[in-house]
């Protein structure tokens, strides 16, 4: 079984946000594989829902803490972390050192000051596991101390078009990560 976490925060205020890049990733993943209806989960203080591929399952949450305690919304995984586990535990979040428009998918790699990522870090004493970074970054990238209004401003039309083009693509990769893993979708999509 794999588990699949979408990096954003919860709340209307923030859908549409490039910091909500993983969220609405793991959302469009849910509905082309026509998951179930999305419910609180308070395990793992997350909205949850279930699917299958082929003869594999997955497990998807969507974090309702706020994106810099997203690591609190996962301890519980904490106690099935180890290598082997890391390769069925997948991360989408967003990515402002990646142009929109790209993707990545690596595997225990650090934060790369992703304070998110950090927070699942921290409480899963681990960052071995498989994560797709989704590129946010204007071709500009902004001067640091403007990145966070940044990442919680709304983005425009032709921006949201762009990222939901990359949900197609992404969700494939999932798909071969599932099936076959993530070795071999970094192969094919990096």
């Amino acid at each position: 079984m794999h588990i699949l976490i979408g990096l954003g925060n919860p709340g209307k205020e923030y859908e549409h946000t490039r910091h909500n890049a993983g969220r609405m990733t793991l959302q469009a993943f849910a509905k082309k594989m026509e998951c179930g209806e999305w419910s609180m989960n308070k395990k793992y203080q997350s909205l949850k829902t279930e699917g299958s591929l082929k003869r594999d399952s997955f497990t998807l949450l969507l974090p309702e803490t706020f994106m810099n305690k997203s690591g609190n919304a996962l301890k519980e995984l904490r106690v099935m972390s180890n290598k082997s586990w890391g390769e069925k535990l997948i991360i989408l979040h967003d990515d402002i050192d990646l142009l929109l428009g790209r993707f990545k998918i690596s595997f225990g790699k650090g934060s790369g000051g992703h304070k998110g990522l950090e927070s699942v870090m921290r409480a899963l004493k681990t960052k071995d596991f498989v994560r797709v970074r989704i590129g946010i970054s204007p071709k500009k990238k902004p001067p640091h101390k403007e990145i966070p209004d940044f990442l919680l401003k709304k983005m425009n039309a032709k921006d949201t078009v762009e990222l939901k083009k990359m949900f197609k693509k992404i969700s494939e990769a999932i798909e071969v990560i599932i099936e076959e893993g993530y070795e071999k979708a970094m192969n094919v999509y990096n």
